[in-house]
């Protein structure tokens, strides 16, 4: 029976352990995804572990052991629920499998929906990170301007898109 079981690697590693367990014969799915990022004021894409750390492994159970996967280099640990080693459903991988794209077999992560003007957030980078504020209006294909109450003052505020996340209001 071929059962899906999750795989927690090292920092940095996933890859380290995705090509190390296959040349120990097992099947292994590490998705990925482009992300966009800044880098020296330019924005590019980079290709990323979908799941940072974490990777799938397909045991054929009675014919291979998960004895080998723990001292893999790369891997950490095989994730467990107390004694137990978690089984990764066939829906969930075949689900992660389904939305990739068909060519690369990559994950391409959408901005979630737009803020509209009047929506608290919180600033999740830079040197305005934990800080809140109002969302105020887009301001390119990027960047966002947000309201911040500074010294007692309102100040807009021009920050990256991907650093400002809807704050939940209770």
């Amino acid at each position: 029976m071929l059962r899906w079981y999750l795989i927690h690697t090292k920092p940095l590693s996933e890859g380290l352990a995705q090509t190390n367990l296959e040349r120990q014969a097992y099947q292994v799915y590490l998705p990925r995804a482009i992300q966009s990022m800044r880098c020296n004021g330019r924005w590019r894409d980079r290709i990323v572990a979908l799941f940072p750390r974490y990777l799938f492994l397909r045991l054929a159970e009675g014919l291979q052991s998960l004895s080998p996967v723990r001292s893999t280099l790369g891997v950490a640990s095989v994730v467990r629920f107390g004694s137990r080693y978690t089984i990764v459903p066939d829906a969930v991988v075949d689900g992660l499998l389904a939305r990739a794209d068909s060519v690369t077999g990559l994950h391409r992560l959408v901005r979630s929906a737009r803020l509209m003007p009047g929506t608290p957030v919180r600033i999740r980078q830079g040197p305005f990170d934990g800080l809140e504020g109002v969302f105020e209006r887009e301001a390119g294909a990027e960047r966002v301007v947000v309201l911040l109450n500074l010294l007692g003052q309102a100040v807009s505020a021009h920050i990256p898109g991907d650093c400002v996340l809807p704050q939940l209001v209770v």
